[in-house]
């Protein structure tokens, strides 16, 4: 299952603004209809209390030696029927029995219920306080009281809640109206308002972005980036958070200061240390030769020793020009830019390279027209020879090795690819640093000082281009990119 994606800040906070106050307007409008309604049942009740004082009244004097109005039914309730006004219910109850029930309707006549209507005012003149009933048959909710009399006659007298709920609708409806738009108002002015305050932090995010962007792995870093004064107030919460990053970068600034000083001189260390070893393995190796060619009878032991001197002295030479040579291009250095075809680069270093080891097979894929390209000769010769010597060495006999050359874009891709046993996994991440070396499946037979690939990567980003490789057990192919000259691109 896909991880649910998090809300934002500023959602979070519009949200909760709007929720608090659609929860505030919901029990503000909850309370105001109760109190509404609370105070119109309290003044219907006493129109209740006024309608049955005129039940009451409906039946007229009593008579000599009567003590309870006698029940004449169409008399008594055209009577009482006069006295109220439209819409009220009148039941007489006689012996839990409804006598008559009826409704004054809207013409001043009265219309006699039915059954089922009468059966709800009878069960409700049991009741001795105002009640609250719903008549079938579409007369809707009422009203009513019971008035009792000491033979046992009740007048059950009703009125109707059709007006109180209709307020009440009508209050509800334009709360929830008024709330509605409330809370579209407060979204809008919320995000408004949210984008504003956190003008801020987005600033914050963009200067900690920019520094995320900024090379700071290699070379001098002038890391002058930080947060503006004014998003740095420790007085606020944003405040406080750019006042952070930039003590984070001022510790960064200095501790990439400090790292670039130490390279600064391990390199010139090695710079130095190079350049002065040059001139004694030169003569070593002059005097080993020297010698090893002059005509003096020497033990074979000897010979061989001198032998020995002289191919150590040789690899050490190598050593040291390559440390040189990295060193210089660490500065900068040691980079000419001319035109140069490329398919005429690759067929020179090929050809050397099946001198070289002709027990591996050695082929071109070359395009058909030349790929012309500014740069440095001599060094990305050195660059194609130390890739194709890598694959002589650290392969067996009869490998194939193909070099490519395409252009795609404005970009010469130059490939050397071969079915070698691969490299190995946890070599790959160091395999363009100094010293790198491969394990046992790409052999280290040949004393190779580790600083081949580590020349190669140096060379190509010196001329703006980029050096990766692919590998698996049966493939290995490393992929030059190369910007093309002005006039061919």
């Amino acid at each position: 299952m896909r991880r649910r994606a998090r809300w934002s800040l500023r959602r979070r906070l519009v949200l909760a603004v709007v929720g608090l106050l659609a929860a505030a307007s919901i029990v503000i409008g909850a309370i105001s209809v109760l109190a509404l309604q609370g105070f119109l049942m309290d003044r219907l009740d006493g129109q209740l209390t006024a309608a049955t004082g005129r039940s009451e009244g409906g039946f007229g004097p009593l008579g000599p030696g009567q003590t309870t109005p006698p029940v004449d039914t169409n008399l008594r309730i055209q009577q009482i029927v006069s006295r109220q006004g439209p819409g009220t219910v009148i039941a007489v109850v006689s012996d839990n029995k409804v006598a008559i029930a009826a409704l004054k309707d809207q013409t001043g006549t009265y219309q006699v219920l039915s059954n089922a209507q009468s059966s709800v005012l009878l069960a409700a003149s049991t009741v001795s306080k105002p009640t609250t009933v719903s008549l079938p048959n579409g007369l809707g909710d009422y009203r009513v009281a019971v008035t009792q009399f000491s033979s046992g006659v009740q007048i059950v007298t009703g009125l109707p809640l059709s007006e109180v709920q209709a307020v009440l609708l009508q209050l509800a409806a334009v709360i929830a109206g008024v709330t509605a738009i409330g809370l579209v108002v407060a979204a809008v002015v919320g995000i408004f308002i949210v984008r504003v305050a956190l003008r801020p932090l987005q600033r914050v995010v963009a200067t900690a972005t920019h520094v995320a962007e900024l090379p700071l792995d290699r070379g001098e870093v002038a890391l002058a980036v930080r947060v503006p004064e004014s998003d740095s107030d420790p007085s606020t919460e944003v405040g406080q958070v750019g006042a952070a990053i930039n003590r984070m970068l001022g510790h960064v600034a200095s501790a990439l200061t400090a790292r670039q000083a130490s390279e600064n001189k391990v390199r010139q260390f090695v710079a130095d240390a190079s350049h002065e070893l040059r001139t004694p393995l030169a003569s070593i190796r002059g005097y080993a030769e020297l010698t090893r060619r002059g005509n003096h009878e020497l033990p074979d032991d000897v010979v061989h020793s001198i032998g020995r001197v002289e191919s150590e002295a040789t690899r050490m030479t190598s050593l040291v020009e390559d440390l040189l040579l990295l060193a210089r291009l660490d500065e900068g250095r040691d980079l000419d830019s001319a035109p140069l075809d490329v398919s005429r680069l690759l067929i020179d270093a090929v050809s050397d390279a099946h001198a070289a080891g002709p027990d591996h097979e050695w082929s071109l894929d070359l395009p058909d027209e030349p790929v012309m390209i500014d740069g440095d000769s001599a060094r990305l010769h050195q660059v194609i020879a130390n890739l194709l010597a890598n694959a002589r060495v650290h392969t067996p006999a009869a490998t194939s090795v193909v070099v490519g050359l395409a252009v795609e874009g404005e970009t010469a891709v130059v490939t050397v690819a071969d079915d070698g046993p691969g490299i190995a996994e946890d070599v790959k991440p160091v395999l363009f640093e100094r010293f790198a070396r491969g394990d046992s499946s790409r052999s280290r037979a040949a004393g190779s000082t580790g600083l081949g690939l580590a020349i190669v990567s140096a060379v190509i980003e010196g001329h703006h281009g980029t050096v990766s490789v692919e590998s698996e057990p049966g493939s290995t192919v490393f992929r030059l990119e190369l910007p093309l000259a002005l006039l061919q691109s």
